[in-house]
């Protein structure tokens, strides 16, 4: 179990590995409330860190507030290496819905609860999160992107990124800062961010699917499993590694509560896919 040392830079001043890690499921049932086990919590995070994962997403709503809670308790002080992505436009409500909280006030109290909540004075990255689990929400998005804008330029952001947003809202945001990442649902079995991947790495921003392994119901296939027979590893890992090769801009936020799981994923990293293997895998959303 190796670490690639495969990395994209973000800007600049930010580099990260390619395979990440998602902090979503730290959280207990349902991204709600407190994990069953705090302290495993806590032991997967460390041994991200040791990995050398240098990639950490998450969001004051997962819980809401735990996981960040949690990333704190294990990992501050950070590591200068180590990167957190978080993001804003979402709240929790009682019942454990993700409401949008899109108004300028909204989400200027999500940075500061993400700043307080990490310990940190100023965020990495912040992805405005637009659209719901099912996909982009059409409109305009750069009131609520501006108010970003001008929280960078306060200083506390560092760069800005999208979440759930179609082409046109990606060119809208372009318009009134620089767009590092997008994080949108895609995977070997949902892939309708083909073209617009293609474009982001012509203009080298990174995109980040979530739900690469499929979300709440894991992906399934025959192909998949006999892909991952053949290399004599397991499908999810073979998800995984079809996203690394599928284009050098994509990162990876596999999320675990699970050492073991972890390590798996970053098997992932080494494992490298035929052409024969890749035409295979490629059937899957045929």
């Amino acid at each position: 179990m190796t670490l690639s040392s495969d990395t994209f830079t973000l800007a600049d001043d930010l580099t990260i590995t390619r395979m990440g890690y998602g902090a979503m499921q730290l959280a207990g049932p349902g991204v709600f409330g407190p994990p069953a086990d705090r302290d495993a919590a806590v032991a997967v995070l460390r041994e991200v860190v040791r990995l050398g994962i240098t990639h950490i997403d998450t969001s004051d709503f997962y819980g809401p507030y735990v996981t960040n809670e949690i990333i704190r308790e294990a990992l501050h002080p950070y590591p200068d290496d180590l990167h957190l992505v978080t993001k804003v436009g979402a709240l929790r409500d009682a019942e454990g819905g993700w409401p949008s909280a899109l108004a300028p006030e909204q989400l200027r109290q999500a940075v500061h609860d993400n700043l307080e909540h990490l310990g940190l004075d100023a965020l990495d990255v912040v992805n405005l999160r637009v659209g719901g689990l099912a996909g982009p929400t059409p409109g305009s998005i750069a009131e609520s992107f501006g108010v970003l804008a001008r929280l960078q330029s306060d200083g506390l952001i560092k760069h800005l990124g999208l979440s759930n947003v179609g082409a046109e809202q990606i060119a809208e945001a372009q318009s009134i800062a620089p767009v590092v990442c997008v994080q949108n649902f895609y995977n070997l079995a949902h892939r309708v961010d083909d073209d617009l991947i293609a474009s982001l790495d012509a203009q080298r921003i990174a995109y980040v699917p979530f739900f690469p392994l499929g979300g709440f119901s894991p992906l399934q296939s025959d192909a998949l499993a006999s892909v991952a027979a053949r290399l004599d590893t397991n499908p999810m890992t073979v998800a995984l590694a079809w996203l690394l090769q599928r284009s050098p801009n994509i990162l990876l936020i596999p999320g675990t509560s699970s050492l073991a799981h972890l390590r798996d994923n970053v098997t992932a990293t080494s494992l490298k896919l035929s052409a024969d293997d890749v035409a295979q895998l490629d059937k899957i959303a045929g």
